[in-house]
């Protein structure tokens, strides 16, 4: 008998193949029969009218610690994710050094800052009781409701080994050679791989450098050799460039640190803007040099724009602006007395549009901000008005008056800047860039952020576009962009694809409906901290290994994910 059957879905397997009219039949946690259905189930639902498709495979999350508190990785699984990469950036929560007890703060203090998650909610929501890699992932074992894998981060490697010289210091001989047993060992029980930073973006709760970044090219390639040496496995870095343009010398070690391992090495986020047609040619350099000498670069870039808010109270993108970090790291009453000097804006907006600024040069336009979330008498009124339109009534520069809102809030004033690259020409260029071979959806950072951005429901978003938006690529095309490309990168056993015999990590959903509603504010997590949610539209359930974790955009209460296992449940994706 079988456990579940799907009738009369019209089924798009993920392989870009035209969708067809099918029953599914599943059993034990796989698609058991596929065609039309005559077998006795214990259930069976109508499907007419559905659309059913593999699940969602998202390579970029942070999910780290928040499967521990939430199970259900919302909203990500809410919007037909199934399986989520973690351990992304250089930055895990194993291993921890037994002997340094200390390590576990440093960690939450680095995460809290460098990943924009509730320093309350790490403290309280995780258990904190691993040591080893493989005893994270044993924590995570049988209480979780979606797949997860997990990359090993070279920043817990070099805390682990160096402790507080790991920033700043550089390793001897046996200490690298320890990281190298310490990245082995994590693959013998389960890690995807490294993970790796040298973003200048990138700094930890004292406000450090983090550990990767004081890496030199012998110790990433060192790493990079031992990844090679395990099936399954993967590389993930991040470098200054990945905001705008690589240099040269981030290129080659790109090239370099794949090329040695034999293994895809994919980063992120490819931002594409038509009105820096430069960026994207330049970032793909790295891709097509890495395919002559052996290796390959995979660039991640996102389907959707992804609204961020933003505070001048609290740490947010504008934070990383060259020249404005010690200006908004200020006590706020200093802080107010500084923006509010017309030679300080001055120099902040000379540095916010310069090219140093990289991608941060998007945010320069203080005139398309939209007010959000006001706090004082002074600024009634102005939520959901756009900060140029009010500079104007007021005759004010548009970064002076942005600034005066603030300061009658004591800066706690939300802000949502409007993205400058929302134009047709720039979503052409999106459409063209979407085909190279070495272009992958992804980069929701879902997990992380999470009182800023809300970038986890970009999978129904995108559909909702192809769809009844802007049809940049058709439902087939769309649906294997987010299933089988993500799995297929990452050699996903008997995932990816609706087909008989595979694992049954299944979305259906509504074709007339599917989308994703607007970010708001919730406070559900540890501590009563906030974080941006999203409700899926148009979802009528999710599968994961044959068990229903989702319903009508509601969790079940099930558990039936998996910690993923590079080479029992990944096989090597050779670039040789």
């Amino acid at each position: 008998m079988l456990d579940h059957v799907i009738k009369g879905a019209t089924v798009v397997d993920g392989t870009g193949a035209p969708g067809f009219t099918a029953d599914i039949g599943i059993k034990d946690g796989r698609i058991a029969v596929m065609g039309q259905v005559t077998q006795e189930a214990r259930a069976t639902e109508d499907a007419r009218g559905l659309v059913l498709t593999p699940g969602f495979v998202d390579p970029h999350t942070h999910y780290d610690a928040q499967l521990f508190w939430d199970p259900y990785a919302t909203p990500s699984l809410n919007h037909g994710v199934t399986t989520v990469a973690g351990g992304n950036c250089g930055f895990t929560l194993a291993p921890l050094n037994p002997e340094r007890p200390e390590d576990a703060d440093y960690t939450r203090r680095m995460m809290s800052k460098v990943e924009g998650m509730s320093l309350v909610a790490l403290e309280e929501g995780a258990p904190w009781s691993w040591h080893g890699f493989g005893e994270y992932l044993d924590a995570l074992e049988g209480r979780i409701a979606v797949n997860a894998g997990f990359m090993v981060g070279h920043c817990a490697l070099r805390r682990y080994v160096m402790g507080p010289d790991a920033v700043g210091g550089q390793p001897t001989g046996e200490q690298l050679a320890s990281m190298v047993r310490l990245l082995r060992e994590a693959m013998d029980d389960g890690a995807w791989g490294l993970s790796t930073t040298q973003s200048t973006s990138h700094s930890d709760g004292d406000g450090q450098p983090v550990a990767s970044r004081h890496a030199e090219p012998a110790e990433l390639l060192a790493l990079s050799r031992a990844v090679g040496e395990h099936e399954g496995t993967q590389i993930e870095a991040i470098v200054a460039g990945c905001l705008d343009q690589f240099s040269d010398t981030e290129i080659e070690l790109f090239v370099e640190m794949s090329a040695v391992a034999g293994r895809p090495l994919n980063w992120n986020v490819l931002t594409i803007d038509a009105a820096v047609p430069e960026r994207v040619p330049r970032q793909l350099l790295a891709s097509e040099q890495a395919r002559k000498a052996g290796g390959r670069v995979v660039a991640l870039t996102m389907p959707i724009l992804t609204p961020m808010n933003m505070s001048l109270g609290t740490f947010c993108a504008l934070n990383l602006i060259p020249g404005w970090g010690p200006v908004l790291g200020l006590p706020v009453p200093q802080r107010i007395e500084k923006l509010r000097d017309p030679d300080v804006r001055d120099e902040l907006l000379r540095r916010a549009r310069s090219k140093e600024a990289g991608v941060f040069r998007r945010l320069s336009n203080f005139g398309r901000y939209v007010i959000g979330d006001t706090y004082s008498d002074a600024n009634a009124g102005l939520t959901g008005r756009v900060v140029g339109d009010i500079a104007e009534e007021r005759g004010q520069e548009p970064f002076a008056c942005l600034v005066e809102i603030c300061a009658n809030d004591g800066l706690r004033t939300v802000l949502w800047p409007m993205p400058t690259d929302n134009d047709p020409a720039s979503w052409a260029l999106r459409a063209e860039t979407w085909q190279h071979e070495d272009v992958l959806l992804g980069g929701s950072d879902a997990g992380a952020h999470l009182d800023r951005m809300c970038g986890a429901p970009y999978t129904t978003r995108f559909l909702g576009d192809c769809l009844r938006g802007r049809k940049l690529v058709g439902l087939e095309q769309a649906v294997k962009m987010l299933t089988d490309d993500p799995a297929r990168l990452f050699g996903l056993r008997e995932r990816g694809q609706v087909r008989e015999g595979w694992h049954a990590d299944l979305v259906l959903f509504d074709p007339e409906r599917i989308d994703a509603g607007p970010a708001t504010l919730v406070h559900d997590l540890p501590g009563d901290s906030p974080r941006l949610d999203s409700r899926a539209l148009g979802v009528r359930a999710v599968w994961v290994n044959g068990v229903e974790a989702i319903r009508d955009d509601v969790v079940t209460g099930a558990v039936p994910g998996r910690v993923l296992r590079s080479g029992r449940d990944t096989e090597t994706v050779s670039t040789r």
